[in-house]
């Protein structure tokens, strides 16, 4: 049994050891869902298992309440593991993010007791706020994850996919203002907000004929008027547009915009978009980590989808990806056996709890550690990273 293989048992065995308090783990977060920027609970429940391990903990970090910076080691070697734990608002844990934050603590603990032999200084950021918040983009703007040598997170998906080519993605808050009035004694003297949204929505949709078929535009109005017999006098909604690159989205956008300006400007009403967050970035994957995840969960029985499965969901956004621009990470995703359901749908919420969601959690902390012992474990690694 050669060195790498002794490591890699050893992780392993860790990972199984623990196994039941991942899994508790896991099931307290799916039990209790909170939305992003709101993980008060969430924040206290991940970061305590590491410090109960010997992690040293820092909360709040970076001034954010909801996200913790917890580490152990001291060698010349940083590797960082993401801790998503917020909830989609009406649909809970339909991502997953519960596994996400459970496989990744399951990860550092098993990494913990090889940290001086591999020479590493293991982190686990609580990340809050990835479900439209940009929470990674604010804390990477505050100076976190820059030093790291390599990051790593892995998502729960329907099926499993190695590579995350996910689309950058901007969020808008879409405000328009006008005047109310009664709607039949006096409609002449109202300006329509709810008729600027009607003409922005048919603006958009005939733009989608001639946008690339790679790009994406959707969103919700979640004010409409608040009476039948008053003319709207506000009307709001929430949008996101979504392009192969920040620089195609900037184009994008600009398009998306006159549609919405369009609607101020036949209705009369005025208009105000506010960014959600930052846009969030496409992903650059680190091949050679990659191929060792794929090579990995493939000696661990791990099963990978075709490519038209695997096309749809790895192209989902994440502000992952602006931590992959500064820094050597990947982003795979395990599959959870759900088919046909798949992520932000409530019955995936379901899938991620249970035999085969444990299994998922279980497996990712074992794969991000063995990838992590092939990175940080041989010469000719170290000297690519």
């Amino acid at each position: 049994m050669n060195e790498l293989t002794i490591l890699k048992t050893a992780a392993k065995a860790s990972v199984d050891d623990g196994a039941a308090d991942l899994i508790a783990l896991s099931n307290q977060l799916h039990a209790n869902p909170e939305i992003a920027w709101q993980e008060h609970q969430a924040v206290d429940w991940v970061s305590d298992v590491l410090a109960a391990n010997g992690f040293e903990v820092t909360k709040p970090y970076l001034g954010f309440e909801t996200a913790f910076f917890a580490e152990l080691g001291t060698g010349s070697r940083r590797v960082g593991f993401m801790a998503e734990y917020d909830a989609l608002p009406g649909l809970g844990h339909a991502c997953g993010h519960n596994i996400i934050a459970a496989s990744s603590v399951g990860a550092a603990l098993a990494l913990a007791p090889l940290a001086d032999e591999l020479d590493l200084t293991i982190r686990v950021y609580g990340t809050p706020a990835e479900e439209g918040g940009g929470g990674k983009i604010e804390l990477l703007d505050a100076g976190a994850f820059h030093d790291l040598d390599f990051a790593m997170m892995v998502h729960p998906a329907a099926v499993d996919i190695a590579e995350a080519e996910p689309f950058a993605v901007a969020h808008q808050h879409i405000e328009y203002s006008g005047i109310s009035a009664h709607a039949a004694a006096y409609p002449d003297e109202g300006v329509n907000a709810n008729d600027a949204f009607v003409v922005a929505q048919v603006a958009i949709g005939l733009l989608r004929q001639q946008l690339p078929t790679d790009t994406r535009v959707h969103g919700i109005q979640t004010v409409g008027g608040f009476a039948p017999n008053a003319i709207p006098e506000k009307t709001e909604g929430r949008w996101y547009t979504r392009a192969n690159s920040l620089t195609e989205l900037e184009r994008l956008d600009e398009r998306v915009t006159a549609c919405f300006e369009a609607g101020a400007l036949a209705s009369g009403t005025s208009l105000k978009i506010t960014q959600e967050s930052k846009p969030y970035a496409e992903f650059r994957t680190y091949q050679l980590a990659l191929d060792a995840y794929k090579k990995n969960a493939i000696a661990l029985g791990r099963v990978f989808a075709d490519p038209m499965t695997a096309g749809r969901m790895n192209r989902a956004s994440t502000d992952m990806g602006n931590v992959s621009q500064v820094v050597p990470a990947i982003h795979p995703y395990i599959g959870v056996d759900s088919l046909p359901y798949t992520n932000h749908q409530k019955e995936f919420a379901d899938a991620c709890i249970g035999p085969q969601a444990e299994r998922a959690l279980l497996d990712a902390g074992v794969l991000m550690a063995w990838t992590t012992i092939d990175l940080f474990g041989t010469t000719e690694m170290k000297e690519e990273l």
